[in-house]
């Protein structure tokens, strides 16, 4: 997995970046075929605001959150995150079934 942290107008710190690591473990948890992350944490005002992208296989996942905490908005971002995945993994589940020609007709 390649994990790029980058900051808008904010400093990492090795303490942010260790933040968004273990945050991330949750959503390795659920799905562990990520294949990129990108991460931006940016300041406007008085407004922390995170986004992060995944390259996971087969689509790529976006969400982004606000906040007036830096590390709330990656709380709320990794929550955000965590849903779509477990979706997109349900979605990748349920859609390998068998084939039409297999079902048996009902009588």
């Amino acid at each position: 997995m390649n994990l790029s942290i980058s900051g808008h107008h904010v400093e990492v710190t090795p303490a942010l970046r260790e933040y968004v690591t273990t945050k991330l473990r949750r959503i390795r948890h659920h799905f562990d075929q990520v294949i990129d992350v990108n991460v931006i944490l940016s300041v406007e005002k008085l407004v922390q605001r995170a986004e992060m992208k995944l390259l996971v296989a087969g689509r790529e996942i976006f969400a982004e959150a606000t906040h007036t905490d830096l590390y709330a908005a990656v709380d709320t971002l990794i929550d955000k995150l965590d849903r779509q995945v477990i979706k997109h993994k349900q979605k990748r589940q349920n859609y390998s079934g068998s084939a039409l020609k297999r079902i048996p007709e009902p009588a």
